[in-house]
């Protein structure tokens, strides 16, 4: 196991992660080109652990669709309730993930805006002290 480096020691481009063991471990990221493999990094990254849960996920998905075809049931008809049911709970989680969505952006947004006031703020007074420091009127 690698040794364990200070936070305060940190350089630009590193981020910490804990553990379960409650022990702080250093990531370091190496300037690469950002691309779609930039998502399957294993080194830092969550693509392991939500593998583990969409692979079986999936592999059960297809099994189910190819028994489907082969064997000519269907799952549920137009006429079904089970229709009815998936529908509607579709369209509950498709509102529930667009209001989610338009929450967060409206907060991203609040934050540039406030990131510009504060800019702007931070600008004001400088050009006061500059104005009210100067040797020459």
């Amino acid at each position: 196991e690698a040794p364990l480096q200070e936070p305060s020691k940190s350089r630009a481009g590193d981020a910490f992660c804990s553990h379960s063991s409650g022990r702080v471990v250093m990531i370091t990221y190496e300037p690469r080109k950002w691309g779609i493999f930039s998502m399957v990094w294993l080194h830092g990254s969550v693509f392991p652990k939500a593998a583990l849960v969409a692979f079986p996920s999936a592999l059960l998905a297809v099994l189910v669709h190819f028994a489907a075809s082969e064997w000519d049931f269907k799952l549920a008809e137009s006429n079904d309730v089970t229709a009815g049911v998936v529908g509607g709970y579709s369209f509950i989680l498709g509102f529930l993930i667009n209001t989610r969505a338009s929450r967060a952006y409206s907060r991203w947004w609040e934050g540039g805006t406030l990131l510009q006031q504060l800019r702007g703020e931070w600008f004001n007074a400088f050009s006061s002290l500059l104005a009210f420091t100067a040797s020459s009127p």
